[in-house]
């Protein structure tokens, strides 16, 4: 692609590199320039203007942006692409789902010319419906059709959105305070309705082991919740105790994720079990949010994934969190 300043009389059939003011208002960059435009800029006093002239072999921005972006989904169930608009392709979420990523295949698209761009969100991100998970962005107004395609190839099936494979979850709480009132109803059916499932439960239960290892077997949902007036603080404490007396396992207490340490993750059969902490009943972002939406998809969520959370999970800070994570001053 050429690039640079060129007297007015040789700049039809070029792309405006930089906005110009004239009589009507502003040609804006990117417009090719026909005949109307060049009229224009010669009545505001312009002799020369800066402009893109793509080579042969060359692919306009809004192609190139294409060929790029319809690698990086190719296979990809769930994800549509915009129209190009201006060097850019945005890849959105049909439904909701988790986005997941082959990280050295976009790295290796983005090493391919600077003028390639691919951006997406962090792997493992829950996505809602019309989310964007990646962008692909032209930097310049054209490149090379061989450097599009070859980053094309790297990008390739790169990007995967799983969507939910259970429908339908269960809740359940314990303590004297649970029933309709308790505020963390509404924070666990937002989750859970985020990812396009039903929560069609809530099962109040005392907080002791027999009636909760009861409630738990009772349950109705393909995922099963459960929150307790008290903290699990111990793998062998009330609420995994009922989950392997109703017959179930524990699969991992305790989580490197700030809000979500004291989550544990078990299953009855082939349901999965999510104990929630506390801290789930705000809304806020939590490590209940990154387990609930890899079990919800059918992603790899043990022992070892959840060990492999810590990088990247300190989260937001609770405003009503009744001990603050600092300590006190020396």
């Amino acid at each position: 692609m050429k690039f640079g300043p060129v007297p007015l009389e040789e700049a039809e059939g070029a792309i405006l590199a930089h906005s110009e003011r004239v009589a009507s208002g502003r040609l804006r960059k990117g417009v090719v320039l026909g005949a109307a435009e060049i009229a224009a800029l010669r009545a505001a006093g312009y002799a020369r203007v800066t402009v893109a002239r793509l080579e042969e072999g060359d692919l306009h921005e809004d192609a190139a942006a294409r060929v790029v972006a319809r690698a990086l989904a190719e296979g990809a169930a769930g994800i549509t692409l915009s129209e190009p608009f201006t060097g850019r392709v945005n890849l959105i979420a049909a439904r909701p789902g988790v986005v997941t990523l082959d990280r050295d295949a976009i790295n290796a698209a983005n090493a391919v010319d600077p003028m390639i761009t691919v951006a997406t969100v962090a792997p493992f991100h829950q996505i809602r419906a019309g989310g964007m998970a990646a962008t692909v962005k032209i930097i310049a107004y054209g490149v090379a059709g061989a450097l599009a395609r070859r980053a094309a190839a790297a990008a390739r099936g790169a990007l995967r959105l799983a969507v939910p494979v259970h429908a339908t979850a269960s809740l359940i709480l314990t303590g004297a305070e649970a029933g309709p009132g308790d505020k963390g109803i509404a924070a666990v059916a937002a989750r859970v309705e985020a990812l396009g499932m039903e929560l069609i439960e809530t099962i109040a239960a005392a907080h002791e082991e027999a009636p909760l290892a009861r409630a738990i077997a009772s349950a109705r949902g393909a995922i099963v919740l459960i929150l307790t007036a008290s903290a699990t603080s111990d793998p062998r404490d009330t609420a995994p105790a009922a989950l392997r007396r109703a017959g179930g396992r524990l699969i991992r207490f305790g989580m490197p994720v700030d809000p979500g340490n004291l989550l544990f993750l078990g299953e009855i059969g082939a349901r999965p079990v999510i104990g929630l902490p506390g801290s789930a009943r705000s809304p806020v972002l939590h490590g209940a949010d990154w387990v609930l939406a890899r079990v919800a998809c059918g992603l790899p969520c043990g022992a070892a994934e959840i060990a492999g959370m810590g990088v990247g999970g300190l989260l937001k800070e609770i405003p009503t969190r009744p001990q603050p994570r600092r300590g006190p001053r020396a």
